[in-house]
């Protein structure tokens, strides 16, 4: 059995001048992956559009998603959202003084909620 320990805040010294996207674990149907962003966003006229479903943490820095209907969701630091497959959105501000650190998880997955009281 292979132990691998990396840092997940642990980013490449050149990763200012693109936007990385690594994966690190795939499995039946699922794909986990880690991207980093500065100051990065969704070119101009372009949408995601992903066949999958997207549940995804930001776990440093600030975002902000824009989606086809118009509404705009900002995250910071410990915010995560559910994006249904097939839901267009953009990534309209990423910061570049705190690298965006994301924590993205891509599969046929099933939103879970729960209360805090």
């Amino acid at each position: 059995m292979s132990r691998l320990v990396r840092n997940f805040f642990q980013v490449p010294s050149n990763s200012s001048d693109r936007e990385w996207f690594e994966t690190l674990l795939t499995g039946d149907r699922v794909r986990i992956e880690r991207i980093i962003s500065t100051g990065q966003t969704t070119p101009a006229g372009e949408w995601y559009d992903q066949e999958t479903d997207e549940w995804v943490m930001l776990v440093q820095g600030e975002a902000e998603l824009t989606y086809a209907d118009g509404s705009v969701v900002k995250l910071t630091s410990g915010d995560y959202i559910f994006i249904p497959a097939g839901d267009r959105h953009r990534v309209t501000y990423t910061s570049s003084n705190l690298p965006c650190l994301w924590l993205a998880v891509h599969g046929n997955l099933t939103l879970e909620t729960f209360s805090t009281s």
